[in-house]
């Protein structure tokens, strides 16, 4: 009887230290988390192509500065109409026009008082029907002195005239070629911007009399 009850208390013993006895997890790998962690895709950078679309006018390297400037040579406007410049040819053609009919203006009155000038010089008198007859009679109680002074300054005013059409003939040249060489070398974008910030700066010489080593200022930065 002792022998059985010595039996069944050591597998009771033995039962009981089994169930204490914590599994070894050290080797075990664990599950993993089910849980994922959503990444966000990285933002791609932007290929120099893909840069360049963020401009408007992106180079033409076929555009021809050369091309420009000899078409504005041969016709003025032409060159604009080659840029794609449209607006600017009635400019062109009013500007031009203007100087035209000064020099149109200066000369008639030239013609007019050197006929003029050119009978008294002879000491004669046109007949009634010739050119200029009623403008010589019209004059006829002026001095010598006005009708040459008269003269010198319409030749003049002509000739002003004159050098202005060639300066805006050449003016409108320039304007072809400046355009061309943009839309050809550089990319340009229409949208200007600027910021205005405060800040400080260095104290210049003119404020030596603050007290501090800064003074107040304004920051304005354009981006073009």
């Amino acid at each position: 009887m002792y022998k059985t009850l010595f039996i069944l208390l050591l597998l009771t013993g033995l039962a009981a230290g089994v169930k204490a006895q914590k599994p070894d997890t050290a080797g075990v790998a664990k599950p993993a988390d089910t849980v994922k962690v959503k990444k966000e895709p990285a933002k791609p950078k932007l290929a120099p192509s893909a840069v360049r679309d963020n401009f408007k006018n992106q180079p033409d390297t076929l555009h021809s500065p050369h091309k420009a400037v000899m078409r504005s040579l041969m016709i003025p406007g032409w060159g604009q109409v080659y840029n794609h410049k449209w607006w600017k040819v009635p400019i062109i053609y009013g500007g031009l026009g203007l100087i035209g009919s000064a020099i149109i203006f200066n000369q008639n009155y030239y013609n007019q008082f050197l006929t003029i000038a050119q009978y008294r010089r002879r000491g004669e008198q046109p007949n009634p029907g010739d050119k200029y007859y009623a403008e010589y009679q019209a004059f006829s109680t002026a001095s010598d002195t006005f009708v040459e002074n008269a003269v010198n300054s319409y030749r003049r005013n002509r000739d002003l005239a004159i050098l202005g059409m060639l300066g805006g003939w050449g003016i409108q040249m320039i304007d072809a070629y400046i355009d061309a060489k943009f839309i050809h070398s550089y990319s340009m974008d229409d949208n200007l911007s600027f910021k205005v910030r405060p800040g400080l700066i260095g104290q210049p010489m003119y404020a030596g009399n603050f007290n501090t080593a800064f003074v107040p200022a304004i920051k304005v930065t354009f981006a073009f």
